[in-house]
């Protein structure tokens, strides 16, 4: 799969994975360095943020900073159709409507009948067993909770390497609402920034 950076990862598509849900993919890169436990990046997918540049999140920013990575580094992206936290394109909007309202990202999934994250690794897992079989991961993300659920599901997860922070005067509420449930982020970085530093 030729890429706009000029990387040339292997594309997988897989069949018979627990929920049966079609659209989940991988992005295979080729490993520059073979002495370290591979890196994954698990990216739920974001037509708004992935698709169309929405800065109500931060979803294509790492998204496009996982792929420059693994071109650099080697590694796998594992691409899950998990729309809104699991709870589907449609059900999102409603959800943004409900956060211009005032609600934050996971107070609204509540308000909508949502846990905070409907999310489930498994299919991560069975991904990674496939491609990685065996190995230990090192985990690029923010979430601790995603290595939580990998290990849960039989993947040693060895590390977890933190994503960029790529906080905009859109997204900083979203990003806080993240840090204040368990994400690992910077908190200076989510700072209004000085109009000296704009």
């Amino acid at each position: 799969m030729p890429l706009a950076n000029g990387a040339t990862p292997a594309m997988c598509t897989f069949d018979s994975l627990a929920d049966r849900r079609d659209g989940h993919f991988a992005l295979r890169f080729a490993a520059q360095d073979g002495t370290q436990a591979p890196l994954v990046r698990i990216h739920s997918s974001c037509v708004t943020g992935d698709m169309l540049g929405s800065e109500r999140c931060d979803c294509g920013p790492q998204l496009r900073e996982s792929i420059d990575l693994f071109t650099r580094r080697g590694g796998v992206l594992i691409y899950l159709n998990q729309e809104g936290r699991g709870i589907g394109l449609t059900q999102k909007i409603d959800a943004y409507a409900m956060q211009d309202g005032g609600l934050d990202t996971f107070a609204a999934n509540r308000a909508l009948g949502f846990r905070d994250d409907e999310r489930d690794y498994l299919v991560a897992a069975q991904i990674i067993d496939v491609l990685l079989p065996g190995l230990a991961i090192r985990l690029l993300t923010n979430n601790p909770e995603k290595a939580v659920a990998l290990e849960y599901y039989g993947i040693q997860v060895e590390a977890c390497i933190p994503t960029g922070v790529f906080a905009t005067a859109a997204n900083r509420r979203y990003l806080q609402a993240k840090l204040a449930a368990g994400h690992v982020l910077p908190a200076s970085s989510l700072m209004p920034k000085s109009k000296a530093n704009a």
